[in-house]
This record gives structure tokens, C-alpha cells and sequence, in this order.
């Protein structure tokens, strides 16, 4: 198990609600106008584990969506939430359920969260969730110059890193190449939010099989740094989970929210054939 301070970490209670959800016509980068189901909501029958493409959406988020009404309330909620830690639903029919952080999208500011579906039958718009949020300063002790971000202790402990020859090997379903990132870039912080795989060269794509990307995927970003905001950094390297579905509008796609980064090599993405956090935690 890799070494961190975890023990030195503080849990805080967050607080958010399911959001309603947005659309509107959008202009896509083919020309279209094109009105689908977008950010927000309950999401019934789109999980993490589904491919992020082909939907007949756009920014399509997972089962749950969740934010606080008051901005500097909800800065606080979807900074502090990390991928793995329980959120418990607080008031509503669904009262007591108990659901897994997978992800945080920026721009719509959503802290994304899975919960079974027989759960996702008894909530509303407006139920009110909250998270125990662990695991914004987490460090490895053996590895100061990697960054941790976004992530339970728990569920680091959970995605089979291998420690080798003083690298950490870390496994991914898909490595994508610098060119193809998008909306997220230039941020200011990484420790919210995302960062969108493009997705209008679909040929390009689908010869590097990044078209079979699925939600809740762990994915590497090759040349790229979260460690300042996110930026093209020659040699870096960003390990994140795919968070979003695909998008027909400039710029966007599938959105990854960081998980770690490195700028000196100790970082080692290896590719195999599943690499998702609905089966690192059993999630359906």
C-alpha cells in the first residue's frame, strides 16, 4: 500500500442539493442547432461504466447532480468533494441512502455522485445531499513530486498503482494524447472542475479507440500538468477520471476531473482493458 498522511487529513461535511437540469439550443461545430438533454438533474439510465459517446445529449452527467444554490456555499462543496468519498442523502424519500463521489464538472460547477438505482427512484429535484469530503491535501510520502488532487484516500488505495523501480505505474483505460484536450485548459485550479477530451476529429479518434471511452474510465493525458491550473507541459503527465459524456460543441467532450499529476516521469500510465471506477468500487 502506498505510504500517504492520510491520518493527517480533515474530514469536513459538505452540502448540496440535486440540481435542476439546463438545456438550451446549442450551435455545434458542424453548423447544427441541435436541443438534447444536458447537465443537471437525475440521470436514470446513464451510469459510470456506459460508453461517453453516442449519447443523444450533451455533457451528459451520470446519475446524480448535485450543487449548492449559494455560490461561495457551493465553491467550498465542489472544491472540497473528492472521487470516492460517501455522500448521504439528507432529506427527501431517499433519506439515509448512501451514494459514491465520481467526478466534478466545471462551468456548471456540479459535484457528480452514483447512487443505486433503486435510490435514484425515490429522489427529487431539490433533496439535499451531503458529502463527507476527504481528501483535498492528500500527499505520498515516498513520492513528493506527485500531486494528489480530487481523491480519496480509500480509493486511491483502490486503483492497483504498482510501485516500480521508483516509478508509480498506474493503470488506464485510455491514454490520450496533449492535441485533443479542450475546454478546462489555462484554469486557474485543477482542484475543481475539468478538463474536456475533444472530440471533433471523430476519425482521429476512433483509429486511437478514444471513441470507446466510458464514463468513470481512469484515464492518463499525455504532455499535460495539473499541478498550476491545467497546461501542455513536454513530459507531464495527468492522471484523471472521466467524468461527462461527449459533446457536439467546440472545444468540448468527454470531461476529466484530476487525479494526480507529475512533471519528472514518476508517473507510468499503463494501459489495460479495465481501468473504471464502477469496478474498482462495485458500483451498478
Amino acid at each position: 500500500m502506498l505510504r500517504t498522511n492520510e491520518d493527517k487529513l480533515v474530514m469536513l461535511s459538505v452540502q448540496g442539493e440535486i440540481s435542476s437540469p439546463a438545456s438550451a439550443p446549442r450551435i455545434c461545430f458542424d453548423g447544427v442547432v441541435r436541443v438534447t438533454p444536458g447537465t443537471g438533474g437525475i440521470t436514470y439510465n446513464v451510469k459510470v461504466g456506459d460508453c461517453a459517446f453516442g449519447l443523444a445529449g450533451d455533457h451528459v452527467e451520470p446519475g446524480v447532480s448535485t450543487k449548492h444554490k449559494d455560490e461561495k456555499a457551493n465553491s467550498g462543496y465542489n472544491t472540497l468533494s473528492c472521487v470516492g468519498n460517501t455522500a448521504y442523502v439528507i432529506s427527501g424519500d431517499a433519506k439515509g441512502a448512501k451514494g459514491v463521489v465520481t467526478g466534478k464538472h466545471g462551468g456548471i460547477e456540479h459535484v457528480i455522485i452514483h447512487f443505486d438505482q433503486d435510490t435514484l427512484e425515490k429522489l427529487q429535484i431539490g433533496d439535499k445531499i451531503n458529502v463527507r469530503a476527504f481528501g483535498q491535501g492528500l500527499e505520498l510520502s515516498d513520492y513528493p513530486s506527485v500531486k494528489c488532487m480530487n481523491l480519496d484516500p480509500g480509493f486511491l488505495h483502490k486503483m492497483g498503482i504498482v510501485e516500480k523501480d521508483g516509478v508509480l505505474e498506474v493503470p488506464v483505460a485510455h491514454i490520450v494524447p496533449p492535441e485533443f484536450m479542450g475546454s478546462g485548459l489555462g484554469a486557474s485550479s485543477a482542484e475543481r472542475g475539468d478538463y474536456d477530451i475533444t472530440s471533433m476529429e471523430r476519425e482521429r479518434l476512433a483509429e486511437l479507440g478514444l471513441d470507446k471511452i466510458r464514463l468513470g474510465d481512469i484515464v492518463a493525458i499525455q504532455d499535460s500538468s495539473s499541478f498550476y491550473g491545467r497546461s501542455y507541459r513536454r513530459g507531464a503527465v495527468i492522471i484523471g477520471i472521466v467524468v461527462h459524456g461527449d459533446s457536439n460543441v467546440s472545444g468540448h467532450g468527454p470531461g476529466v476531473t484530476s487525479l494526480l499529476t507529475a512533471l519528472d516521469g514518476k508517473i507510468r500510465p499503463v494501459k489495460v482493458d479495465k481501468a473504471n471506477i464502477a469496478d474498482y468500487l462495485g458500483l451498478s
